[in-house]
Protein backbone atom coordinates (compact mmCIF):
# COMPACT_ATOMS: atom_id res chain seq x y z
CA UNK A 1 0.00 0.00 0.00
CA UNK A 2 1.49 3.59 -0.94
CA UNK A 3 1.85 5.60 1.92
CA UNK A 4 -0.22 9.14 1.63
CA UNK A 5 2.22 11.75 1.47
CA UNK A 6 2.50 14.62 4.46
CA UNK A 7 1.19 17.99 3.59
CA UNK A 8 3.85 20.57 4.57
CA UNK A 9 2.97 22.67 7.87
CA UNK A 10 3.40 25.84 5.52
CA UNK A 11 0.36 24.85 3.04
CA UNK A 12 -1.99 23.77 5.87
CA UNK A 13 -1.74 26.89 7.56
CA UNK A 14 -2.29 28.36 4.12
CA UNK A 15 -5.36 26.15 3.62
CA UNK A 16 -6.76 27.26 7.39
CA UNK A 17 -6.04 31.08 6.83
CA UNK A 18 -7.93 30.80 2.99
CA UNK A 19 -11.12 28.67 4.71
CA UNK A 20 -11.52 31.17 7.52
CA UNK A 21 -11.70 34.24 5.02
CA UNK A 22 -13.90 32.77 2.81
CA UNK A 23 -16.52 31.82 5.73
CA UNK A 24 -16.02 35.29 6.75
CA UNK A 25 -16.83 36.59 3.26
CA UNK A 26 -19.68 34.39 2.85
CA UNK A 27 -21.32 35.03 6.07
CA UNK A 28 -20.56 38.83 7.11
CA UNK A 29 -20.54 40.06 3.25
CA UNK A 30 -22.38 38.07 0.78
CA UNK A 31 -22.75 40.99 -1.68
CA UNK A 32 -19.20 40.43 -2.25
CA UNK A 33 -19.63 37.28 -4.04
CA UNK A 34 -22.86 38.34 -6.43
CA UNK A 35 -20.41 41.10 -8.09
CA UNK A 36 -21.87 43.71 -5.69
CA UNK A 37 -25.61 42.92 -7.13
CA UNK A 38 -26.75 41.37 -4.26
CA UNK A 39 -27.84 44.32 -1.33
CA UNK A 40 -25.54 45.17 1.04
CA UNK A 41 -26.13 46.41 4.12
CA UNK A 42 -26.78 50.12 4.28
CA UNK A 43 -26.76 51.94 7.37
CA UNK A 44 -28.36 55.38 5.58
CA UNK A 45 -29.55 56.90 2.90
CA UNK A 46 -28.78 60.31 3.81
CA UNK A 47 -26.50 61.11 0.71
CA UNK A 48 -29.55 60.24 -1.11
CA UNK A 49 -31.34 63.23 0.49
CA UNK A 50 -28.84 65.51 1.03
CA UNK A 51 -28.73 65.91 -3.46
CA UNK A 52 -32.42 65.16 -4.00
CA UNK A 53 -33.84 66.73 -0.89
CA UNK A 54 -33.38 70.68 -1.95
CA UNK A 55 -34.64 70.16 -5.23
CA UNK A 56 -38.39 69.07 -3.83
CA UNK A 57 -40.73 72.23 -3.25
CA UNK A 58 -44.21 72.48 -1.26
CA UNK A 59 -47.22 73.93 -3.95
CA UNK A 60 -49.50 75.82 -2.32
CA UNK A 61 -52.55 76.28 -4.76
CA UNK A 62 -55.51 78.31 -3.84
CA UNK A 63 -59.24 78.73 -6.13
CA UNK A 64 -62.19 81.37 -4.82
CA UNK A 65 -65.43 79.53 -4.67
CA UNK A 66 -69.00 80.81 -4.41
CA UNK A 67 -70.82 80.08 -1.40
CA UNK A 68 -73.98 78.58 -2.35
CA UNK A 69 -76.96 80.01 0.16
CA UNK A 70 -78.32 77.42 2.53
CA UNK A 71 -81.36 75.19 1.22
CA UNK A 72 -83.83 77.39 3.17
CA UNK A 73 -83.05 80.49 1.43
CA UNK A 74 -84.16 79.47 -2.00
CA UNK A 75 -87.65 78.25 -0.63
CA UNK A 76 -90.47 80.75 -1.53
CA UNK A 77 -92.03 80.68 1.76
CA UNK A 78 -88.67 81.59 3.93
CA UNK A 79 -88.03 84.35 0.90
CA UNK A 80 -91.62 86.12 1.86
CA UNK A 81 -91.15 86.34 5.26
CA UNK A 82 -87.49 86.56 5.46
CA UNK A 83 -86.30 88.15 1.78
CA UNK A 84 -82.58 88.00 1.02
CA UNK A 85 -81.37 89.48 4.22
CA UNK A 86 -78.63 87.24 4.06
CA UNK A 87 -77.32 89.17 0.43
CA UNK A 88 -75.55 87.59 -2.13
CA UNK A 89 -73.32 84.54 -2.31
CA UNK A 90 -70.01 85.45 -0.67
CA UNK A 91 -67.00 84.01 -1.69
CA UNK A 92 -64.78 81.95 -0.07
CA UNK A 93 -61.08 81.00 -0.70
CA UNK A 94 -60.55 77.17 -0.69
CA UNK A 95 -56.66 76.13 -0.22
CA UNK A 96 -54.82 72.92 -1.41
CA UNK A 97 -51.33 71.78 -0.39
CA UNK A 98 -49.34 69.70 -2.81
CA UNK A 99 -45.50 68.51 -3.67
CA UNK A 100 -43.27 69.73 -6.57
CA UNK A 101 -39.62 69.11 -7.96
CA UNK A 102 -37.62 71.60 -9.60
CA UNK A 103 -36.35 70.43 -13.40
CA UNK A 104 -34.31 73.37 -14.02
CA UNK A 105 -32.20 76.10 -13.73
CA UNK A 106 -34.37 78.62 -14.67
CA UNK A 107 -37.24 77.65 -12.30
CA UNK A 108 -39.66 74.95 -14.17
CA UNK A 109 -41.31 72.46 -11.67
CA UNK A 110 -42.77 69.44 -12.55
CA UNK A 111 -46.51 68.97 -10.45
CA UNK A 112 -49.36 66.97 -10.73
CA UNK A 113 -52.07 68.56 -12.01
CA UNK A 114 -54.84 67.65 -9.85
CA UNK A 115 -52.66 69.82 -7.09
CA UNK A 116 -52.83 73.03 -8.97
CA UNK A 117 -56.41 72.39 -11.01
CA UNK A 118 -58.26 75.42 -10.86
CA UNK A 119 -56.17 77.42 -8.67
CA UNK A 120 -56.55 80.95 -8.89
CA UNK A 121 -53.20 81.66 -6.94
CA UNK A 122 -49.84 79.55 -6.54
CA UNK A 123 -47.25 79.60 -4.28
CA UNK A 124 -43.94 77.45 -3.88
CA UNK A 125 -41.90 77.39 -0.94
CA UNK A 126 -38.69 75.85 -1.31
CA UNK A 127 -36.83 73.93 1.42
CA UNK A 128 -34.18 76.75 2.20
CA UNK A 129 -36.80 78.65 3.01
CA UNK A 130 -37.45 81.13 0.56
CA UNK A 131 -41.23 81.08 -1.55
CA UNK A 132 -42.38 82.70 -4.77
CA UNK A 133 -45.23 83.01 -6.91
CA UNK A 134 -45.40 80.88 -9.76
CA UNK A 135 -47.79 80.80 -12.92
CA UNK A 136 -48.60 77.49 -14.90
CA UNK A 137 -46.28 76.98 -18.39
CA UNK A 138 -48.83 74.24 -19.08
CA UNK A 139 -50.79 71.29 -18.14
CA UNK A 140 -51.50 67.60 -19.00
CA UNK A 141 -54.80 65.99 -17.70
CA UNK A 142 -54.33 63.20 -19.50
CA UNK A 143 -50.96 62.42 -17.48
CA UNK A 144 -51.55 64.27 -14.46
CA UNK A 145 -48.85 66.69 -14.65
CA UNK A 146 -48.52 70.00 -14.46
CA UNK A 147 -45.86 72.26 -15.66
CA UNK A 148 -44.97 75.28 -13.25
CA UNK A 149 -42.55 78.46 -12.99
CA UNK A 150 -40.76 80.22 -10.54
CA UNK A 151 -38.45 83.73 -10.76
CA UNK A 152 -35.99 82.57 -8.52
CA UNK A 153 -32.18 82.66 -8.47
CA UNK A 154 -29.95 79.81 -7.43
CA UNK A 155 -31.82 76.91 -8.03
CA UNK A 156 -31.09 73.74 -7.76
CA UNK A 157 -32.19 71.22 -9.97
CA UNK A 158 -32.99 67.24 -9.29
CA UNK A 159 -30.79 64.99 -11.79
CA UNK A 160 -33.31 63.03 -13.59
CA UNK A 161 -32.82 59.15 -13.15
CA UNK A 162 -34.41 56.58 -16.11
CA UNK A 163 -37.33 54.94 -15.07
CA UNK A 164 -37.15 52.26 -17.66
CA UNK A 165 -33.86 50.73 -15.50
CA UNK A 166 -35.95 50.30 -12.62
CA UNK A 167 -36.31 46.56 -11.04
CA UNK A 168 -39.12 45.30 -8.91
CA UNK A 169 -37.27 45.44 -5.52
CA UNK A 170 -34.65 48.39 -5.98
CA UNK A 171 -34.83 50.42 -3.11
CA UNK A 172 -36.74 54.20 -3.45
CA UNK A 173 -37.23 57.02 -1.52
CA UNK A 174 -40.41 59.21 -1.77
CA UNK A 175 -40.15 63.16 -0.92
CA UNK A 176 -42.69 65.65 -0.20
CA UNK A 177 -44.78 67.46 2.54
CA UNK A 178 -47.27 65.45 3.80
CA UNK A 179 -50.38 66.79 5.38
CA UNK A 180 -48.52 70.13 5.36
CA UNK A 181 -46.04 68.81 8.25
CA UNK A 182 -42.73 69.73 6.52
CA UNK A 183 -40.38 67.92 3.79
CA UNK A 184 -40.38 64.47 4.63
CA UNK A 185 -38.78 61.55 3.31
CA UNK A 186 -39.67 57.53 3.53
CA UNK A 187 -37.92 53.88 2.48
CA UNK A 188 -40.06 52.02 -0.03
CA UNK A 189 -39.03 49.87 -2.75
CA UNK A 190 -40.51 49.27 -6.07
CA UNK A 191 -43.45 47.74 -5.65
CA UNK A 192 -44.72 46.54 -9.56
CA UNK A 193 -43.72 48.39 -12.60
CA UNK A 194 -46.37 49.49 -15.66
CA UNK A 195 -49.53 49.53 -13.29
CA UNK A 196 -52.68 50.89 -15.05
CA UNK A 197 -56.58 50.44 -15.31
CA UNK A 198 -56.28 52.27 -11.93
CA UNK A 199 -58.44 55.41 -13.31
CA UNK A 200 -56.40 57.75 -12.20
CA UNK A 201 -55.68 59.13 -15.43
CA UNK A 202 -56.09 58.49 -19.28
CA UNK A 203 -52.43 57.12 -19.95
CA UNK A 204 -51.41 55.45 -16.93
CA UNK A 205 -48.09 53.35 -16.52
CA UNK A 206 -47.19 53.76 -13.13
CA UNK A 207 -44.75 52.91 -10.43
CA UNK A 208 -46.27 50.80 -7.61
CA UNK A 209 -44.26 51.59 -4.67
CA UNK A 210 -44.77 50.74 -0.97
CA UNK A 211 -42.96 53.71 0.22
CA UNK A 212 -45.36 55.99 2.40
CA UNK A 213 -47.63 58.60 0.09
CA UNK A 214 -49.70 60.49 1.97
CA UNK A 215 -51.86 63.45 0.95
CA UNK A 216 -49.49 66.56 0.19
CA UNK A 217 -47.08 63.85 -1.09
CA UNK A 218 -48.79 65.00 -4.40
CA UNK A 219 -46.35 66.02 -7.10
CA UNK A 220 -43.24 64.99 -4.99
CA UNK A 221 -39.94 63.36 -5.93
CA UNK A 222 -39.84 59.14 -5.52
CA UNK A 223 -35.57 59.10 -6.37
CA UNK A 224 -33.46 56.11 -6.17
CA UNK A 225 -30.86 55.47 -3.43
CA UNK A 226 -27.77 57.52 -5.44
CA UNK A 227 -30.55 60.66 -5.47
CA UNK A 228 -32.03 60.20 -8.88
CA UNK A 229 -35.29 61.39 -9.72
CA UNK A 230 -37.21 58.17 -11.26
CA UNK A 231 -40.74 59.72 -10.34
CA UNK A 232 -43.30 61.43 -9.87
CA UNK A 233 -45.88 60.70 -6.80
CA UNK A 234 -49.35 61.25 -7.93
CA UNK A 235 -51.69 58.91 -5.78
CA UNK A 236 -52.01 56.37 -2.88
CA UNK A 237 -54.87 53.62 -2.52
CA UNK A 238 -56.71 54.01 0.27
CA UNK A 239 -59.78 53.45 2.44
CA UNK A 240 -58.96 55.58 5.25
CA UNK A 241 -57.33 58.50 3.56
CA UNK A 242 -54.16 57.64 5.17
CA UNK A 243 -51.32 55.33 3.43
CA UNK A 244 -51.35 51.53 3.39
CA UNK A 245 -48.62 50.78 1.37
CA UNK A 246 -49.44 51.23 -2.04
CA UNK A 247 -48.47 54.27 -3.59
CA UNK A 248 -48.15 55.20 -7.31
CA UNK A 249 -45.77 57.22 -8.93
CA UNK A 250 -45.44 58.65 -12.73
CA UNK A 251 -42.58 57.08 -14.40
CA UNK A 252 -39.94 59.55 -14.71
CA UNK A 253 -39.24 58.61 -19.21
CA UNK A 254 -43.38 59.66 -19.02
CA UNK A 255 -42.69 63.02 -17.43
CA UNK A 256 -39.77 64.31 -18.98
CA UNK A 257 -41.14 63.68 -22.40
CA UNK A 258 -44.68 65.77 -21.64
CA UNK A 259 -42.46 68.81 -19.78
CA UNK A 260 -40.23 69.17 -22.81
CA UNK A 261 -43.93 69.35 -24.83
CA UNK A 262 -45.14 71.70 -22.46
CA UNK A 263 -42.32 74.41 -22.69
CA UNK A 264 -41.94 73.98 -26.41
CA UNK A 265 -46.22 73.85 -27.08
CA UNK A 266 -47.75 74.97 -24.12
CA UNK A 267 -49.56 71.67 -24.67
CA UNK A 268 -48.93 67.42 -24.92
CA UNK A 269 -49.50 67.13 -28.65
CA UNK A 270 -50.57 63.52 -29.41
CA UNK A 271 -52.65 61.92 -32.01
CA UNK A 272 -56.19 61.02 -32.04
CA UNK A 273 -58.22 58.22 -33.77
CA UNK A 274 -61.85 59.60 -32.28
CA UNK A 275 -62.39 55.86 -31.44
CA UNK A 276 -63.34 54.66 -28.05
CA UNK A 277 -61.61 50.85 -27.82
CA UNK A 278 -63.10 48.10 -25.57
CA UNK A 279 -60.58 44.90 -25.11
CA UNK A 280 -62.08 41.66 -26.54
CA UNK A 281 -63.00 39.41 -23.99
CA UNK A 282 -63.12 35.64 -24.94
CA UNK A 283 -66.68 35.91 -25.12
CA UNK A 284 -66.31 38.62 -27.81
CA UNK A 285 -63.62 36.63 -29.48
CA UNK A 286 -65.99 33.76 -30.07
CA UNK A 287 -68.83 36.12 -31.21
CA UNK A 288 -66.55 37.65 -33.89
CA UNK A 289 -65.00 34.48 -34.96
CA UNK A 290 -61.58 35.71 -33.41
CA UNK A 291 -58.99 33.36 -33.40
CA UNK A 292 -57.65 34.88 -30.32
CA UNK A 293 -58.42 38.29 -27.85
CA UNK A 294 -55.54 40.37 -29.23
CA UNK A 295 -56.49 43.77 -30.77
CA UNK A 296 -59.37 45.56 -29.99
CA UNK A 297 -62.99 46.41 -30.64
CA UNK A 298 -64.27 50.15 -31.16
CA UNK A 299 -67.80 50.63 -29.34
CA UNK A 300 -67.93 54.35 -30.57
CA UNK A 301 -67.21 56.98 -33.08
CA UNK A 302 -66.65 60.53 -32.87
CA UNK A 303 -68.86 62.39 -35.21
CA UNK A 304 -66.47 64.38 -37.92
CA UNK A 305 -63.25 62.36 -36.31
CA UNK A 306 -60.24 60.75 -38.24
CA UNK A 307 -62.08 57.49 -37.72
CA UNK A 308 -65.24 59.10 -38.82
CA UNK A 309 -64.08 60.33 -42.17
CA UNK A 310 -62.73 57.34 -43.57
CA UNK A 311 -65.53 54.78 -42.81
CA UNK A 312 -64.74 53.04 -39.27
CA UNK A 313 -67.82 51.72 -37.59
CA UNK A 314 -68.83 50.59 -34.14
CA UNK A 315 -68.25 46.40 -33.88
CA UNK A 316 -65.07 47.14 -35.80
CA UNK A 317 -62.29 44.81 -34.51
CA UNK A 318 -58.70 46.37 -35.14
CA UNK A 319 -55.73 43.92 -35.01
CA UNK A 320 -52.31 46.03 -36.10
CA UNK A 321 -51.37 49.43 -36.80
CA UNK A 322 -48.83 49.73 -39.35
CA UNK A 323 -48.55 46.13 -39.51
CA UNK A 324 -47.56 45.91 -36.03
CA UNK A 325 -50.08 43.63 -33.86
CA UNK A 326 -51.79 45.29 -31.24
CA UNK A 327 -52.18 43.63 -27.76
CA UNK A 328 -55.42 45.72 -26.42
CA UNK A 329 -56.93 48.78 -25.78
CA UNK A 330 -54.33 50.63 -23.69
CA UNK A 331 -51.62 48.91 -26.12
CA UNK A 332 -53.29 51.07 -29.14
CA UNK A 333 -54.44 53.98 -27.22
CA UNK A 334 -50.94 54.52 -26.46
CA UNK A 335 -49.49 54.27 -29.58
CA UNK A 336 -51.73 56.44 -31.78
CA UNK A 337 -51.39 58.70 -29.12
CA UNK A 338 -47.32 58.72 -29.91
CA UNK A 339 -47.74 59.78 -33.32
CA UNK A 340 -47.92 63.31 -34.45
CA UNK A 341 -51.05 65.27 -35.80
CA UNK A 342 -51.11 64.41 -39.14
CA UNK A 343 -48.97 61.33 -39.18
CA UNK A 344 -50.63 58.40 -42.03
CA UNK A 345 -51.38 55.48 -40.22
CA UNK A 346 -52.56 51.87 -41.46
CA UNK A 347 -54.80 49.97 -39.66
CA UNK A 348 -56.09 46.29 -40.48
CA UNK A 349 -58.74 44.86 -38.74
CA UNK A 350 -61.99 42.20 -39.41
CA UNK A 351 -65.22 44.14 -40.20
CA UNK A 352 -67.93 41.03 -40.08
CA UNK A 353 -65.99 38.04 -40.54
CA UNK A 354 -64.19 40.18 -43.44
CA UNK A 355 -60.89 41.45 -43.48
CA UNK A 356 -60.10 45.20 -44.06
CA UNK A 357 -56.97 47.73 -44.43
CA UNK A 358 -57.09 50.85 -44.46
CA UNK A 359 -54.85 55.05 -44.65
CA UNK A 360 -56.24 57.32 -41.38
CA UNK A 361 -54.23 60.64 -40.53
CA UNK A 362 -54.29 61.29 -36.66
CA UNK A 363 -55.56 64.11 -35.66
CA UNK A 364 -54.40 66.29 -32.22
CA UNK A 365 -56.10 65.06 -29.61
CA UNK A 366 -58.54 66.74 -27.48
CA UNK A 367 -57.35 68.09 -24.39
CA UNK A 368 -59.36 65.95 -21.88
CA UNK A 369 -59.76 68.65 -18.53
CA UNK A 370 -60.91 67.54 -15.51
CA UNK A 371 -62.27 69.70 -12.28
Amino acid sequence: MKALTRMPLFLLQAVVVGLAIAFVVVYFRPSLLTGGKGRPAVDSYASAVAISSPSVVNVHSARRRQAAPGPLMDDPFWQRYFGNQYGPPRDRLETSLGSGVIISTDGYILTNYHVISGADAIQVGLADGRTAAARVVGVDPDTDLALLKVDLPDLKPIELGRSDDLRVGDVVLAIGDPYGVGQTVTLGIVSALGRSQLGLSTFENFIQTDAAINPGNSGGALVSVRGKLVGINTALFSSSGGSNGIGFAIPVNLARGVMQQLIAYGRVLRGWLGVEPQDITPELAQAFGLQNTEGFVITSVVRNSPADKVGLQPGDVIESIDGAAVENSRDALSRIASKAPGTVVTLAGMRRGKTFTLKVAVAERPVQRSS
